[in-house]
């Protein structure tokens, strides 16, 4: 994607708005077709597309709290795309990978956002498990997206570890 220095990788933020909107018209479709915990088995025995609400955070740890969670997963994923913005703004001009990484978790943690904010619940809609025996917890595109961004951090800090080491000797 081409960047003028004035504004640098801003411009991969559009990679943030498209995630934000595959994530919301997903959700929106499993919302309208399926009925909650309904399962439609898709790989028999590892992976099915369910409905969930998720009030908490990951793993829906703090689901149970009495509400209070809502805002504050709400007010940490403010901060947090704050932070990225300014820094996708400052990055340099080779650190294009970082800038792919930043974008993803950001329009994932912006779906997620959007969830929590306006529905007071995260939507999921992927079930991955293992002969109905072991279930991952349920996730959606935006999970996804923020995971993958977050492979791609630590490969872009990998790549840059091993960059200064070869510059240092």
């Amino acid at each position: 994607m081409p960047e003028s220095s004035r504004f640098g990788h801003l411009p991969w933020l559009l990679l943030s708005v498209l995630i934000l909107v595959v994530d919301r018209v997903s959700k929106d479709f499993f919302e309208g077709s399926l009925s909650m915990y309904q399962r439609i088995q898709v790989i028999p025995d590892y992976f099915d597309w369910t409905l969930a609400y998720n009030t908490g955070a990951a793993f829906s740890f703090l689901a149970d709290a009495d509400g209070w969670q809502r805002w504050f997963f709400a007010a940490i994923a403010i901060v947090v795309s704050v932070v990225l913005v300014v820094w996708v703004k400052r990055l340099k001009r080779h650190e294009t990978l970082l800038a792919v990484a930043l974008a993803m978790v950001l329009g994932g943690a912006l779906g997620n956002l959007y969830d929590r904010v306006v529905l007071g619940h995260v939507v999921d809609f992927i079930l991955v498990h293992w002969q109905n025996r072991w279930f991952f917890p349920a996730f959606n595109l935006a999970d996804t997206f923020i995971t993958l961004g977050a492979i791609l951090l630590a490969l872009d800090m990998f790549k840059s570890d091993k960059s200064a080491k070869e510059a240092a000797q």
